[in-house]
């Protein structure tokens, strides 16, 4: 498996994390905004962040695995060289939500220190709720 790539505000997707993306949300989200990065292991998995040093904050936005590459370590992997970098370039304070009823997404959070703090209250479309977890 190869390293980490990183792209940045503006990227172009490439066409394997658009579909990806796709396959798990519905929908791709397309090129990167601004303040955004994508952290990406090719052709196995990605990691959406939202980053602002200048406010030390960073949130993630949308991580996925291929069906494929799940419960190998890869997402932890990812997770943590993620959190690394985007500390290493100002942030402090990171924060995501995910749904209630992902019960794997929580307990990948949760081994790698990610702690609830919160629930967003019918915060997705289907009306479903968020639990919103930080690590600081």
């Amino acid at each position: 498996m190869t390293g980490i790539k990183i792209l940045g505000p503006g990227s172009l997707l490439p066409d394997w994390v658009e579909a990806l993306e796709s396959l798990e949300f519905g929908s791709s989200w397309g090129k990167l905004d601004e303040f955004e990065i994508l952290y990406l292991i090719d052709k196995h998995a990605f990691a959406r962040w939202r980053a602002i040093p200048k406010l030390g904050e960073a949130e993630l936005l949308r991580v996925a695995v291929l069906q494929t590459n799940r419960r190998t370590g890869i997402a932890s992997r990812l997770m943590s060289e993620s959190l690394k970098r985007l500390a290493a370039n100002g942030c402090s304070s990171f924060r995501l939500e995910v749904r209630t009823s992902n019960l794997p997404a929580q307990k990948l959070y949760e081994s790698l220190g990610w702690r609830q703090m919160s629930v967003r209250k019918a915060y997705y479309s289907d009306g479903e709720d968020a639990l919103v977890y930080l690590v600081n």
